[in-house]
């Protein structure tokens, strides 16, 4: 069984992280990547048992993928929430014998717009091995081979 580390960053997120923290159930570990926080974000963090390391800003995102605890990291923004769905898609994926193979496991993605909900085309590469090298930005570049995974990622404008 494949233990997930969730892998967050973070910059003045206090109004929106526990939100996102709160549908983490299937992450053994939460990594914090905190860019410099002046709010609450850290004491939120801490209150549901993350691991906190400050940003580094010339280090590059792969980087941080070696200070996680497990080989699987959930790559996800404080904006962001999983849905029921999707939490037991990951505890159904974690109790696979044999899933260290792969590339990389996506996800489809609802977006808030107003009072209304978008649905992007295409599933977000978001689970990924820890010796993952592609990137765009803080995440995973698309991987046209990814697996989705059954289940939903809410992003939410504000807060």
């Amino acid at each position: 069984m494949p233990p997930i580390t969730a892998l967050l960053h973070t910059a003045n997120d206090a109004l929106r992280l526990g939100r996102t923290l709160e549908t983490l159930l299937p992450c053994r570990e939460i990594l914090i990547v905190d860019h410099h926080s002046a709010d609450a974000t850290r004491r939120i963090a801490r209150e549901y048992g993350a691991r906190i390391v400050t940003a580094d800003s010339p280090a590059n995102t792969s980087h941080y993928l070696d200070l996680a605890g497990y080989d699987w990291i959930l790559c996800m923004e404080p904006g962001e929430s999983i849905t029921e769905g999707l939490q037991a898609s990951l505890f159904e994926w974690s109790a696979l014998p044999g899933v260290a193979g792969g590339p990389a496991f996506s996800v489809f993605v609802r977006e808030q717009s107003g009072e209304n909900w978008l649905e992007l085309p295409t599933p977000q590469a978001r689970l990924i091995p820890r010796g993952w090298t592609r990137w765009q930005g803080r995440f995973p570049a698309p991987e046209p081979s990814a697996i989705a995974l059954e289940g939903e990622l809410l992003r939410f404008t504000w807060p």
